[in-house]
């Protein structure tokens, strides 16, 4: 069934648990994430880059309805959430393409610009009744939340916070984006004092590159939002190569697609299995 990110990462919020939220390119992305959901019984939040939108010719709306449609027709609960929009006119299409929630990103501009930015998205978006992420950029010239290396001051964190009114933050704490190893070390005791620090729920992008039992640690110190997205590309592309290499001369694409959705499949309901038993805060 189709939910709201809100709800699903207030559920999460509330209890410690995580939510889980999965970047998606192709329709096998979309069915991946809605059968591994459906098969652990866990929720998850299916994300749209703007990088896959302009993938898709820059329209949102095929990729959003083969989710909006996929979360219609399945048991499990799942948003729709449009991630790292830097474009306006992609911001105002939020609702209509069926997404309840937004991660504007306008990380590239001066903190100052960054905030005002920001806060005007989050005007127009709260006005739709819209849940919106954030970064902060270059607060304090510390890099944006995937830049390695980075990390953000919870006193910059909590400014961002009260000047652009955002619902949920993602923060530098030691992940990136991109990492085909689960090689991330991430700084648990910056996670707790961003948490006490800052008044919306932590998200860690980057996190194909964690191990799982530091994600559950990170949960039990305070983030919230997982987003994972190179794992299941890793586990797409490996599964696709695996099956051309036995039959290099296939052509049918439903014989390397099928097997290349399953992969994905037990990736993310590994992951979702996972995020399920945290630790206690």
């Amino acid at each position: 069934m189709l939910c709201r990110s809100a709800d699903l990462i207030a559920e999460a919020h509330a209890s410690g648990s995580g939510i889980a939220a999965f970047n998606v390119i192709t329709l096998e992305h979309v069915q991946a994430v809605a059968e591994a959901a459906r098969r652990t019984g866990r929720p998850a939040i299916v994300q749209i880059s703007q990088n896959a939108v302009r993938h898709h010719g820059g329209d949102v709306m095929p990729l959003a309805t083969a989710t909006t449609a996929a979360a219609g027709g399945s048991d499990a609960r799942l948003a729709l959430h449009l991630d790292h929009v830097e474009d306006v006119a992609l911001l105002h299409r939020t609702a209509e393409c069926g997404a309840s929630s937004v991660m504007f990103d306008a990380s590239r501009l001066p903190d100052e610009e960054n905030i005002a930015a920001t806060r005007e998205a989050v005007r127009w978006a709260h006005g739709q009744g819209l849940f919106v992420e954030a970064e902060l950029g270059e607060i304090g010239g510390k890099g944006s939340a995937h830049t390695p290396g980075a990390r953000t001051d919870p006193g910059d964190a909590a400014r961002f916070v009260a000047e652009t009114g955002v619902d949920a933050l993602a923060v530098a704490v030691g992940s990136s984006h991109a990492m085909v190893s689960r090689t991330a070390a991430l700084d648990l005791g910056l996670i707790a004092r961003l948490r006490d620090e800052v008044p919306v729920p932590l998200v860690l992008h980057g996190s194909s590159g964690v191990p799982h039992e530091t994600l559950r640690a990170a949960l039990a110190h305070g983030m919230t939002k997982i987003n994972i997205g190179t794992l299941l590309n890793v586990s797409f592309t490996r599964a696709v190569r695996a099956t051309l290499a036995e039959s290099p001369d296939l052509v049918d694409p439903r014989r390397y697609l099928a097997p290349a959705r399953d992969a994905m499949t037990d990736a993310v309901a590994d992951c979702l299995t996972a995020l399920g038993t945290p630790g206690a805060r």
